[in-house]
């Protein structure tokens, strides 16, 4: 059952959180899976649903990340890449996001032993998640990274001949459209929505800006670079949520599984990466001001809508292939 909690005014603290200078609050996060065992196993049992939001995104981020990474429309929870590099991939494993915003895979996979690299389309986020990386080093992590300015759907393109077949994990999510929550500050009218764009509009380029359709194909073309570049036996992972869109819901998730496999990767796990913290063997949700709103707006007019309290993780490996031999190898 998830709790619907009255809304926190902005900048309030959250009272259940956690104070952020405890040794809980700090460099590991929950639910992580069992040690590595040369690959990850996908018949473990127990394992579908990750702890990602036991503590709030500004909490997990705050100190690990420049202040400025909070003008992102839609950043990734750190405690999500960072179960993902932590549950598939060694130290000194090699580490990509082709669309990685202000670099939480990159920060997250640097912080663990890991290098990585990542493609952003956005001058503004490429940036910031150089400052991030940056700001990683100055704390001690080990790992390297940097981030190339490109679009991502010629991933090829971009990314040196050498790299390809040595990438043990891609770590990812599409956009969810021009707009998104952002943020908001009280105003005379009650909230202003500020930092709710990818970019100023006038830069169509960006996979935010075209239809499911669009969106599918793209992400597609990403993922088919990722296959090129991945080594036998490595993983993509993929964060997705269905959202509405003028009531309808539109889903996501199915959109990307039909992308990874047009582009010649197999699904091989589905888990769940919740955005609510676990209490007492309930969820207590951490919606944003406009999700709550929507919500409370739906109920009243007797739609049973229910607030979003995890993200898919959609799981998937490179296809195997027959050898002229018959012997089956990855492709």
């Amino acid at each position: 059952m998830v709790a619907v909690p009255e809304h926190t005014a902005p900048g309030q603290p959250d009272p259940h959180e956690p104070d952020i200078n405890s040794p809980a609050a700090g460099e590991d996060y929950p639910g992580r899976h069992r040690e590595y065992e040369g690959r990850h196993r996908a018949d473990l049992e127990g394992l579908s649903v990750w702890a990602t939001a036991q503590s709030t995104g500004p909490v997990q981020r705050r100190g690990r990340y420049v202040p400025e990474s909070v003008k992102h429309p839609a950043r990734m929870l750190p405690a999500i890449a960072a179960h993902a590099v932590g549950a598939y991939t060694q130290p000194g494993d090699l580490v990509l996001d082709p669309m990685c915003g202000i670099g939480t895979t990159l920060v997250e996979a640097v912080h663990a032993g890991r290098d990585a690299f990542g493609i952003e389309y956005e001058p503004q986020w490429s940036n910031i998640a150089d400052a991030n990386i940056r700001h990683a080093h100055d704390h001690g992590a080990t790992g390297r990274a940097s981030v190339i300015r490109g679009d991502a759907t010629r991933l090829m393109s971009l990314v040196p001949k050498a790299l390809t077949g040595q990438v043990a994990l891609v770590v990812t999510s599409p956009p969810y459209g021009p707009t998104v929550h952002g943020l908001v500050r009280p105003s005379a009218d009650g909230v202003v929505k500020y930092d709710d764009r990818y970019n100023d509009g006038h830069d169509r380029g960006n996979l935010a800006y075209r239809d499911l359709t669009g969106l599918a194909d793209g992400f597609a073309q990403i993922l088919h670079g990722c296959a090129t570049l991945l080594r036998p036996g490595g993983v993509v992972v993929v964060t997705a949520r269905p959202w509405r869109k003028r009531g309808e819901l539109v889903d996501l998730p199915s959109a990307v599984i039909a992308a990874g496999l047009r582009a010649g990767l197999v699904p091989i796990e589905r888990c769940v990466a919740l955005l609510a913290a676990v209490r007492d063997g309930h969820l207590v949700a951490r919606p944003s001001f406009f999700q709550l709103q929507q919500v409370r707006k739906a109920r009243a007019s007797g739609t049973p809508m229910h607030l979003i309290a995890h993200e898919d993780v959609l799981i998937f490996t490179k296809a195997a292939t027959s050898s002229e031999d018959g012997t089956e190898v990855v492709a």
